[in-house]
């Protein structure tokens, strides 16, 4: 039975609903910056980015990326993009700062982010900006289906057919921009084979196939000392900070890493230090 306070509360969230103006469709024409969830097509701010010319061991990756990227806005064929491998190598905020120098550059295009949990309002996503003339990347961050649930094999196959050939499949005018920490983007259990006996193989290939709708596929490696060192060296040089390598190499000894991420939060421990905004 219902308590009085619960019939209370539901009572007054329901006149809230009533009372709450609607909320207005967000227009895809305008905006260089979204987010797609359960609250539909949601404008954000610009995010903070890190200037292209401050990566540093990911050169070739990054200048792949803005050129597909370029294409892709100009309206001219584009691909769509797997960015996979070491964590903390820049593979997120690589998406998000090349899209920043489009825009910076004049280009009508936007960015349009959704989470693991939405992969399945897809189909709704791509109908939403069907009709809208301008060019979209959809950026999908640190994606890893789990082909073992029902519910990651359907996305698999859904992904599979909104890439390529499917009835659903994305419009012309949006490409996909996928980062996962996995290459094929297969959980670390099937990779050592932890799967049904009875058909491994084509469970892996089923995975592949996903990977292989990506036309540009770009690998992130963990960074060896003198790529650490450089992109920390890039860091203080942009925002004039003393550098010191031997502190940068203790502070990376002391997280078990080196990475771009790690070279950034030594920058910021520095800047703290040091009395720099950054």
């Amino acid at each position: 039975m219902t308590s009085p306070i619960s019939r209370i509360a539901t009572a007054i969230e329901r006149l809230a609903d009533r009372l709450s103006p609607a909320r207005p469709a967000s227009d895809p024409a305008t905006g260089f910056w979204f987010v797609w969830g359960s609250g539909g097509l949601t404008p954000v701010p610009a995010p903070r980015v890190t200037a292209l010319a401050l990566y540093a061991g990911v050169d070739a990756q990054r200048d792949a990326l803005h050129e597909n990227a370029r294409r892709h806005a100009a309206g001219l064929p584009a691909h769509d993009v797997l960015l996979w491998g070491a964590r903390g190598m820049g593979k997120s905020s690589l998406v998000r700062a090349v899209h920043a120098q489009l825009v910076a550059d004049g280009g009508d295009t936007a960015l349009v982010q959704v989470a693991q949990p939405d992969l399945a309002t897809l189909p709704d996503l791509f109908a939403r900006l069907a009709d809208c003339p301008r060019r979209f990347t959809v950026f999908l961050d640190d994606v890893s289906l789990d082909t073992e649930a029902a519910a990651g094999a359907g996305l698999v196959h859904a992904l599979r057919s909104l890439l390529d050939g499917g009835v659903m499949a994305r419009p012309e005018q949006v490409r996909l921009a996928i980062t996962s920490n996995r290459r094929n983007l297969v959980p670390r259990s099937m990779a050592e084979a932890d799967v049904d006996p009875a058909n491994p193989r084509d469970v892996a290939d089923d995975q592949l196939a996903l990977a292989d709708r990506f036309g540009l596929r770009l690998g992130f490696h963990a960074c060896d000392q003198q790529d650490y060192l450089a992109i920390c060296r890039n860091y203080a040089t942009a925002f004039g900070l003393p550098f010191d390598a031997k502190a940068a190499l203790t502070w990376a000894a002391g997280r078990g890493a080196r990475s771009g991420r790690v070279a950034w939060q030594f920058t910021v421990e520095t800047a703290g230090a040091a009395g720099v905004r950054l």
